[in-house]
């Protein structure tokens, strides 16, 4: 793997606590504005830049984009946020209660995601990629991470061990309880022995940021096709990413919840599901499925438990997931839903709102019906990725969630 240490742009230290935000992806516009609300240092100001303008906007307007733009060259020219002097990688831990998670932070290059050593395991929405093409480029900066998982290197391990040993550059625990810990590597041997050891690891996995990551592939071609095309140390051939051996990572459910029953009644609709080859357990008190191959199902007040048939089951590496069970055999043939991708009728919900969210969206009659999955396992995304298939879209939500504006990294200029 190619993996380069840059000049990242980071807080001001008094700042460090007040800037960084959740990425674009996990709140809506609505959340971002009330999260934001009276803190003008948020990122989110960046990344979600439609909240400093008129709700009634489209996000995708012109005006959001230059927004975005305003708001990132003033958090530069008041000195909010500040270019480190030398290249640099940062080592970043992430802790939510008993759970702890350390990577490094680097410039992955495009040429890696391009042949196929950076792997996928869900297609990208055209829309979500091309809103960040427009806001990337424009702001000329990689503004969020892309969580990469991969293998794990002893030799690596150790050596970040003995960088956390030390004292982090930033510390402080989040409003949602977790704690978010950085810590600068720019001394010029360990920087030289960090890039040589990523150099001996074959291949990483996008856990989180497919858009991201997309979206800097297509930035790269398109500045590199003009009439100069750039050289292959620009910076914009690169997009920086957050690198975790994948025994530390934790996925957790994601669920999902559909507006209506395709024209039919609760009842009927459970008796749909046992023609189907479902076994539907009523009062299911639970209400996580207890393994995979079943699914907690919220309809009407009541929790059900659902376990299909052995020949729904198909012997398929993405088949036999939950995610493409429930698709293929509840979604799509009962209740109508066409591609999961597009369909306004299906929603996700990640699962660190837990089932209580799952009632209260039903409960609202914003929904007729939920379904809660057990967890797709670190394994299947690998064993998907190393195949060249994908996933049903929002099959893994990984927590915890890496923070946007701890480290920008600038594609402008001549070096990293």
């Amino acid at each position: 793997m190619i993996v380069k240490p840059f000049r990242g742009l980071r807080p001001r230290s008094d700042l460090a606590e007040r800037i960084p935000s959740y990425p674009y992806d996990v709140v809506d516009s609505t959340e971002a504005r009330r999260i934001a609300e009276g803190n003008p240092y948020s990122f989110l100001h960046v990344i979600k830049p439609e909240i400093d303008l008129d709700p009634g906007v489209d996000p995708f307007d012109d005006r959001v984009y230059a927004m975005g733009v305003e708001n990132f060259r003033r958090m530069i020219d008041e000195g909010w946020i500040v270019r480190d002097e030398r290249p640099a990688y940062y080592v970043y831990r992430l802790t939510m209660g008993d759970h702890s998670q350390t990577g490094i932070v680097g410039a992955a290059a495009v040429e890696d995601y391009d042949n196929g050593k950076i792997k996928r395991h869900e297609h990208t929405r055209p829309d979500k990629e091309k809103d960040r093409i427009r806001l990337n480029s424009a702001l000329s900066a990689h503004p969020g991470p892309v969580f990469l998982a991969y293998g794990g290197l002893p030799e690596l391990n150790a050596l970040v061990n003995g960088i956390v040993a030390g004292k982090p550059q930033v510390l402080f625990t989040a409003p949602d309880e977790i704690e978010h810990a950085l810590w600068l590597v720019d001394d010029p041997a360990q920087v030289r022995k960090i890039e040589t050891l990523f150099g001996h690891v074959p291949c990483s996995y996008v856990a989180d940021g497919h858009h991201r990551a997309a979206a800097a592939a297509k930035i790269a071609a398109e500045r590199s096709s003009g009439e100069q095309p750039t050289a292959a140390d620009d910076p914009s051939r690169y997009f920086m990413a957050a690198h975790f051996p994948a025994g530390q990572l934790r996925i957790l459910d994601y669920n999902r919840v559909v507006r209506d029953l395709n024209g039919l009644d609760p009842e009927t609709f459970v008796d749909r599901l046992r023609e189907q080859g479902f076994h539907v357990k009523p009062k299911h008190r639970v209400k996580n499925p207890p393994s995979p191959e079943s699914f907690g199902m919220y309809l009407d007040g009541e929790w059900y438990l659902l376990t299909p048939g052995p020949e729904l089951i198909p012997r398929d590496i993405v088949g036999e997931l939950d995610v493409s069970i429930l698709t293929d055999r509840i979604l799509q043939p009962l209740l109508g839903i066409g591609d999961p991708r597009t369909d306004k009728r299906l929603d996700f919900v990640g699962g660190i709102r837990g089932m209580k969210e799952l009632e209260r969206l039903v409960d609202s009659g914003a929904h007729e019906v939920a379904f809660a999955l057990y967890p797709t396992s670190l394994a299947n995304v690998m064993t998907v990725a190393d195949a060249g298939r994908v996933m049903p879209p929002k099959s893994t939500w990984f927590e915890p969630k890496l923070r946007s504006g701890m480290v920008i990294q600038s594609i402008e200029g001549d070096q990293l």
